[in-house]
């Protein structure tokens, strides 16, 4: 995790040196400078910080992981690596859903939209419980 905090603090230190040159270099305009550029790059810059903060919090508190270690041997790594579910079709139905949710608001066809969420509702709960039923039940 070390690692990590690193290369995002060097993406923070990035985005703090770029952040007010982005400003000073749009600022040559009437309007006084780019507000959304600026803004965007500032928020950019709080949260590459904030996961730096997170990362680096975190790193200090854990076991180093064998990746981490100079000393590690490929075995250390061995092992479960967790639970990776198999082939799914509820997150095209969900996806599919939100797209029609989406197209009926922009259409503003409000039927549409109600529809799309009862079919979303439905499809995010059969992705849910997709593990407690059916073939790759637990």
């Amino acid at each position: 995790m070390k690692l990590e905090a690193w290369m995002f603090g060097a993406c923070t230190i990035f985005l703090v040196l770029v952040t007010p040159t982005y400003w000073l270099v749009t600022s040559g305009s009437d309007n006084g400078g780019d507000w959304t550029g600026t803004s965007a790059l500032a928020m950019c810059t709080l949260l590459t910080g904030m996961v730096t903060a997170y990362l680096g919090f975190h790193a200090k508190r854990m076991d180093p992981r064998p990746e981490d270690r100079k000393d590690a041997e490929i075995a250390d790594g061995a092992g479960e690596l967790g639970f990776f579910p198999p082939y799914s079709w509820w997150p095209l139905w969900c996806a599919l859903t939100l797209a029609l949710i989406t197209f009926a608001l922009a259409m503003t066809a409000w039927w549409l939209a109600i529809i799309g969420g009862l079919v979303g509702a439905l499809a995010l709960s059969g992705w849910i419980f997709e593990y407690y039923r059916g073939e790759h039940a637990h």
